[in-house]
């Protein structure tokens, strides 16, 4: 096991933190391919983008990325029993730059060079950011396990409203293909400026003052190894619940906008697009405070606690209209936000802080399958003006998230 940095030990364990969620600000590009897609694909409202492809080529490019970030997820925590985290962030920098400076190779008959670099490249490099910046600053903080993941998952959110303006301002003085080149080349600096100061404390770290607590809530004192995560049941209970909860959130993030401009909804074409800031400023926000809150009130009630408010919301916001349905998709933010802040404590309570990057990226694979289903799905529904149905779809399945964590208990104890 690497040697920590002496200087990180005691009060300055809030270095990791601070180098994470600079790292992690970065990765929320992820929430901006709308206006990315807008300048690169043809349609009724860009006829000045540069390719005339389907719009489907671009939905394909963003499946790919969230697909993939499982991917990334599980090799990123796999290199680190080999490596240091600050390693694997330094590849995850060099993963992730590469795929978005092969982007300015995309022509027009070529958009599998835009698969390849964003959705593969991109959704690997992602990935093992995320899940080894997570890890590390949970074993930082067994005192504050959500609020830290809490700090770091929200740095990703507020990435997609800090880069949204910085991205159009680019892309009109240069151009989209090369303002995908200057953010590789971001990327990159930030991952290996950032991973100085991403290391593991020392063997047996405790916050100084600090017991850790009997067993209460799901939190053991115990590390489960991967192939030993995959033998409980409760593995698998976590992933659909990951699965099921997140895809209120999934219909809604892409939605935001389109749904405002119906002619029903009553909005100004302003309000609507400030639909699109209010579900990603809450989906921010939505992960500090539930993170935090779950350490007091406990993941399993937390949890139930998101999931009966996105079932609620996302149901009654296809009958909402005006600022009440602005209000209801602030809810849907907020919550989505909460599941992706609370899910990464659960799974380090569950199977303890040694392996849970790849534990957790293992478990991210639900929230792949979700995000994708969910966004086609509600992009396949609208098209045909069906919101109602697919909400209501999204509701379904958050009621079948709650029953799922109203039955999941701790994993025993190993012998």
């Amino acid at each position: 096991m690497e040697k920590s940095h002496p200087t990180l030990v005691g009060k300055n364990r809030w270095i990791p933190v601070i180098a994470s969620g600079a790292i992690q600000l970065c990765l929320g590009t992820a929430y901006i391919w709308s206006v990315f897609q807008s300048h690169l694909i043809i349609g009724k409202t860009t006829p000045d983008a540069l390719f005339s492809w389907p719009a489907t080529y671009g939905t394909l490019a963003y499946a790919l990325l969230l697909g993939l970030l499982t991917i990334g997820s599980i090799l990123g925590g796999s290199l680190q029993p080999r490596f240091s985290p600050g390693t694997v962030v330094r590849m995850a920098g060099v993963v992730l730059g590469a795929g978005f400076l092969l982007i300015r190779f995309t022509t027009e008959s070529t958009p599998w060079m835009l698969w390849l670099s964003y959705g593969i490249l991109g959704g690997i490099g992602m990935g093992m950011a995320y899940t080894t910046t997570i890890a590390c600053c949970q074993k930082w903080f067994p005192d504050k396990r959500g609020l830290v993941t809490g700090i770091i998952v929200s740095s990703l959110g507020f990435g997609g409203l800090v880069f949204t303006p910085i991205a159009e301002a680019v892309i009109f003085k240069i151009g989209v293909l090369s303002t995908f080149t200057v953010f590789g080349f971001l990327f990159i600096l930030v991952n290996w400026v950032g991973s100085i100061f991403i290391k593991n404390p020392p063997e047996g770290f405790q916050p100084e003052g600090w017991t850790p607590p009997p067993q209460k809530d799901g939190i053991i004192s115990q590390s489960f190894t991967p192939r030993e995560a995959l033998k409980t049941p409760q593995f698998y209970m976590v992933t659909i619940a990951l699965m099921c909860a997140t895809a209120a959130g999934s219909m809604m993030i892409p939605m935001a906008k389109i749904l405002g401009l119906q002619p029903d909804s009553n909005l100004t074409r302003e309000a609507a697009i400030a639909g699109v800031m209010i579900v990603t400023g809450f989906n921010s926000f939505g992960r500090l405070f539930w993170g935090t809150f779950s350490d007091r009130l406990g993941r399993r009630r937390t949890v139930q606690i998101l999931l009966v408010a996105a079932a609620i919301s996302i149901v009654l916001v296809s009958f909402a209209n005006g600022y009440v349905m602005l209000a209801l998709i602030a809810v849907i933010g907020f919550s989505y936000g909460g599941f992706l802040g609370v899910f990464p404590a659960l799974t380090a309570d569950f199977w303890g802080t040694r392996h849970v990057a790849t534990i957790y990226g293992m478990i991210l694979l639900g929230f792949g399958v979700g995000a994708i289903a969910s966004s086609f799905t509600v992009a396949y529904l609208s098209a045909m003006q069906g919101f109602t149905i697919a909400f209501r779809i999204a509701g379904a399945a958050s009621i079948v998230g709650l029953i799922i964590i109203s039955l999941l208990k701790p994993p025993k104890l190993k012998s």
